[in-house]
């Protein structure tokens, strides 16, 4: 065995005669391949509920602790999650322990690793995201890239959807639909700086380049709900309208032109409005 590792008796507590290594994350990779077979024979002979079971599970995971490492070397580029990376590869480690059979003769690590890398990308795949995306077209999303890829470089130009639905072996709307799905990887936000060398958008944020709600546009759409409402109208109750709210005269003003008292004027525009605003409603 390389190396040098502690192995001692553990006080009469339950658990007298199981060896124990005094710092198991202190045990070098090489050394913990030989250990873990010693732990694993331990383990198979463990019923449930033992808390030797417990202990000789809890070292097996300190002591492989460096195949996390090793598995989350192969995401450098994220390093930023590499703290999120460690945690859930270690879930997969407990997962591979849990499940290792030393009588297959299967080195642990190698069982373990595709554990290890697998949560490691469900992390990625469930967490990335911008916008939730179905599984399904998560992973479609990551062959048409590969088939794009190998395509490319076999045709010497990008390939098109029909040359990429024949690689992958499916339709041609399925390829569609995983190029749009592909979209909801990532978003921008609204507070981003203009992309470098974009005059029109210099000076500005994203969200001052995006289009809003036109106020104005609501006011288009009820003169055109009311324009059969108006013409439905008897013509003295479209004229006192068009004096009020269109020469903007007041309804003493209406009053004098018509004929009648400012009373009356007013007890007219409430019925006319009244009549136009139910004549709306009904149109909703």
């Amino acid at each position: 065995m390389t190396g040098s590792v502690q192995v001692q008796e553990r006080p009469a507590t339950g658990l007298a005669g199981l060896p124990a290594v005094a710092d198991p994350g202190a045990v070098t990779p090489q050394d913990a391949r030989e250990v873990s077979r010693l732990f694993f024979e331990r383990l198979a002979g463990l019923p449930e509920g033992d808390p030797a079971r417990r202990y000789v599970r809890d070292c097996l995971v300190e002591m492989n602790l460096s195949l996390v490492h090793y598995a989350v070397r192969r995401f450098r580029s994220r390093a930023e999650e590499t703290e999120d990376m460690v945690q859930v590869g270690t879930i997969g480690l407990i997962k591979a322990v849990d499940r290792y059979d030393l009588g297959r003769g299967t080195p642990f690590s190698a069982f373990a690793v595709p554990y290890i890398v697998g949560e490691i990308k469900r992390f990625f795949r469930d967490t990335s995201w911008a916008v939730h995306v179905p599984r399904r077209l998560q992973e479609l999303r990551i062959d048409l890239a590969r088939a794009r890829e190998k395509l490319a470089h076999d045709l010497n130009r990008a390939p098109t959807t029909s040359e990429m639905a024949q690689y992958l072996e499916i339709g041609q709307e399925e390829v569609i639909e995983g190029l749009y799905a592909g979209n909801g990887y990532s978003a921008d936000s609204l507070d981003a700086p203009p992309d470098e060398g974009d005059a029109q958008s210099a000076g500005g944020l994203l969200a001052a380049r995006l289009g809003g709600e036109d106020p104005a546009l609501e006011k288009a759409e009820n003169i055109q709900a009311l324009k059969p409402l108006l013409d439905g109208l008897e013509e003295r109750d479209r004229q006192i309208l068009h004096m009020r709210f269109g020469a903007e005269l007041t309804q003493t003003q209406i009053g004098d032109v018509l004929g009648i008292s400012q009373m009356q004027v007013s007890r007219l525009l409430t019925r006319i409005l009244a009549s136009l605003r139910e004549g709306m409603l009904e149109t909703d």
